[in-house]
């Protein structure tokens, strides 16, 4: 396929953002119910804590970017802590490029789930990678919430964490704070690069812009007086939609048949 052929498009009143397939990746968070998937998200895309719980059935977000004049696009999915639909968990982690597995350092029975995700994750991806001609690295980082509480609280180990990661140099383990955004943005400046993504994704190395700057935003002069001092710069797309199921089945299937070697997904329309 040519480039202009794999354009994810992105439109709505006068916002029109064209981000090359080369550039768009899916990055997949999971995990127990309660351990915090949702704070850590909401701590990456607005710096904000949430208060209240609120259970997650699956979450969907887009973040683009405009990086040294270069588009980039970050979709990520918040999946459900109960796993209803195994099958959707699994499609989940086809479509995946990069990942999260988050436990709570107070909750033993998060941290074996964790060790099971983890194992299922490079099941799965292992048997794509047979089919495909996919790079064999896969980009995961473990993440221990909660480190703000005492450790009377705790029940697992750092070295237990650090052990699940010790073997694989494209694995690495923290413990944060989503509440008092400890290491959380030190942990995504590791998965970037870890990811070979550009290290100004992380929440603290880009401009955050909104939405009205759009169309602008995707031009590689880009540039406006406030924020001439950096060349990254960041935008949420507020009313981003999850591809649809026969779409990632498409995706996967093209994968494995090798009809091309795109990132293609559906395009996903902002109203």
């Amino acid at each position: 396929f040519q480039d202009q052929a794999m354009m994810k498009t992105m439109s709505g009143g006068n916002c029109n953002l064209n981000v090359p397939a080369k550039n768009s990746y899916r990055m997949v968070v999971l995990g127990a119910s309660r351990v915090g998937k949702s704070s850590i998200v909401s701590r990456f895309l607005n710096g904000r804590f949430e208060d209240q719980y609120t259970p997650t059935i699956e979450d969907f977000h887009r973040k683009v970017y405009n990086i040294r004049g270069d588009m980039y696009q970050l979709d990520i999915l918040d999946t459900s802590g109960n796993h209803p639909f195994p099958a959707m968990r699994r499609l989940s982690i086809l479509t995946g490029d990069v990942f999260i597995l988050v436990f709570s350092l107070d909750n033993r029975e998060s941290f074996d789930e964790v060790k099971r995700l983890q194992k299922q994750i490079l099941e799965v991806k292992s048997c794509l990678k047979n089919k495909t001609k996919e790079s064999a690295d896969l980009p995961m980082v473990i993440c221990g919430n909660k480190n703000d509480h005492s450790e009377v609280f705790r029940k697992v180990r750092t070295d237990e964490g650090e052990n699940l990661v010790s073997s694989d140099e494209n694995c690495a383990y923290f413990e944060v704070s989503a509440k008092k955004n400890t290491n959380v943005d030190e942990m995504f400046y590791v998965l970037f690069s870890m990811a070979k993504l550009p290290h100004e994704m992380s929440p603290s190395l880009h401009r955050k812009i909104s939405i009205q700057y759009g169309d602008t935003f995707q031009q590689k002069s880009f540039r406006m007086r406030r924020f001439k001092d950096m060349d990254a710069y960041g935008m949420i797309s507020p009313f981003a939609r999850r591809p649809s199921v026969n779409s990632d089945l498409k995706y996967i299937k093209s994968k494995v048949l090798r009809e091309g070697q795109s990132r293609e997904r559906e395009k996903c329309t902002i109203q």
